[in-house]
């Protein structure tokens, strides 16, 4: 009687979970006793700013902070990124046209791409990449083309090749450099190249500029909408999560194309009343305020990235440091590289207690890879290297599942498993485990 009831057609279009196989495997490590060092989500582990809590505070306990907000975003909050922008970029932009403020970057793609894309238009997003760069298309009900990215390739030539072989053309092109998860990086002149090329074949742009901050060795992280005309058909998502260290707060914009951000805020209007008042205004603070802050956070991912490569190299693997973003992108060794990226991650929880994420999870390109994210403070990363190395002077072999320890039951004197201590939420983590497999 309820045959196809619950068929929900677009969540069928989504791959099923490949991190989730991962993580179970870590709880399991975990209820039986080992000491897991988590590099595997991206969930920054550093505080927000004292200043940035203390205005958030100092908000909330005012009573006409606590109605519904405006979906695009109060406007002083819309005039502070659009300040930063020209201070940061020299890029001059319109707060009530070409800003909207959004429920952290993720969610300003997500709708946006929902906005704009329609059933069975082309979107192109890089492979491997972060999951909802690509899904937004699906779960909008375009269809997704990949291309190719990654150490050795050339991104543009693939990207000029893939849209030569795409039918029907393109609509949209999403991308996000410094790259999640290869590190990845541009210069100025390569927007410059995108633009011009997209704007010949008539391709909207969306760029990720989640790392806009987190860049080392005197690299300096471009925006695109520095590229002459770029305004014309892009818009590009900034998010206070990393920079700030407010990943929980949820708080992103999405900058540009006043047709695009247009689109975007009056989805917005159906869906949402905005960020809790209070955090938009400890935003403002965050983006108008002290930014030396932003340099010590910085500071911070560049010893864990340092104290991670040497680790790595001591123990043998041949890594490159990134010069940018908050992750290592690590090519599996040689004599690992059959077990794949998903046995390769789990043989790492189960003999250096290290969990990473597999390649896989960020499309069938990522495969052969696993990324570190630079989440634990450098004491526990020098744990994660010193297991490393043991666990690759042994034989390649598939882990086996960990049993639960058995430990001292109350009064009756029976035995029974540990209690798993409370996994920590990511936002990245639910979006990230849909990628087990290609949509190309």
């Amino acid at each position: 009687m309820t045959d196809g009831l619950f068929e929900f057609q677009r969540m069928n279009r989504l791959p099923p979970y490949v991190f989730a196989t991962v993580n179970e495997f870590k709880m399991s490590a975990r209820r039986a006793g080992a000491d897991i060092v988590d590099l595997g989500m991206g969930n920054p582990d550093l505080g927000t700013p004292p200043h940035i809590v203390d205005k958030l505070v100092e908000a909330a306990r005012k009573d006409t902070n606590h109605r519904y907000s405006a979906s695009k975003g109060i406007t002083k909050l819309r005039h502070a990124i659009a300040s930063w922008y020209s201070r940061r970029f020299g890029v001059e932009l319109d707060p009530d046209t070409e800003t909207v403020a959004t429920l952290g970057a993720k969610e300003g793609l997500a709708h946006l791409t929902l906005a704009t894309i329609t059933p069975g238009e082309v979107v192109l997003a890089p492979d491997p990449t972060y999951p909802i760069h690509s899904y937004a298309a699906i779960i909008s009900g375009g269809d997704l083309r990949s291309v190719p990215i990654g150490p050795g390739r050339d991104f543009f030539a693939d990207l000029q090749v893939a849209v030569r072989q795409t039918w029907p053309r393109p609509r949209m092109l999403v991308i996000s450099f410094p790259h999640n998860p290869t590190g990845a990086v541009v210069t100025p002149d390569f927007f410059v190249k995108l633009v011009e090329f997209c704007k010949e074949h008539k391709i909207l742009i969306v760029h990720d500029l989640a790392y806009a901050d987190i860049c080392f060795d005197g690299y300096q992280a471009p925006s695109l909408l520095q590229a002459p005309g770029a305004k014309d058909i892009s818009v590009e998502a900034f998010s206070l999560s990393k920079s700030y260290s407010m990943a929980g707060w949820r708080v992103g914009f999405i900058c540009g194309n006043s047709k695009m951000v247009a689109a975007l805020t009056r989805i917005k209007s159906y869906l949402d009343y905005g960020a809790f008042q209070p955090i938009q205004i400890a935003a403002i603070i965050a983006l108008n305020g002290p930014q030396d802050c932003v340099e010590e956070i910085r500071r911070t991912y560049l010893e864990r990235r340092d104290t991670l490569v040497d680790g790595l190299l001591k123990a043998g693997w041949q890594v490159e440091p990134p010069l940018g973003g908050m992750f290592l992108w690590a090519r599996i060794p040689d004599e690992f590289q059959a077990l794949g990226s998903v046995e390769f991650a789990k043989m790492l929880i189960s003999r250096a207690q290290v969990a990473v994420s597999p390649g896989l999870g960020f499309g069938s390109g990522g495969e052969g890879f696993v990324r570190f994210a630079l989440v634990e403070n450098v004491q526990r990363i020098k744990q994660a290297a010193r297991g490393i190395k043991k666990a690759l002077s042994l034989p390649a072999k598939p882990a086996l599942k960990p049993r639960p320890r058995p430990v001292q039951a109350a009064a009756s004197g029976e035995p029974k498993a540990a209690v798993a201590p409370a996994a920590s939420g990511s936002p990245e983590t639910a979006a990230a485990a849909r990628a087990a497999k290609s949509a190309r």
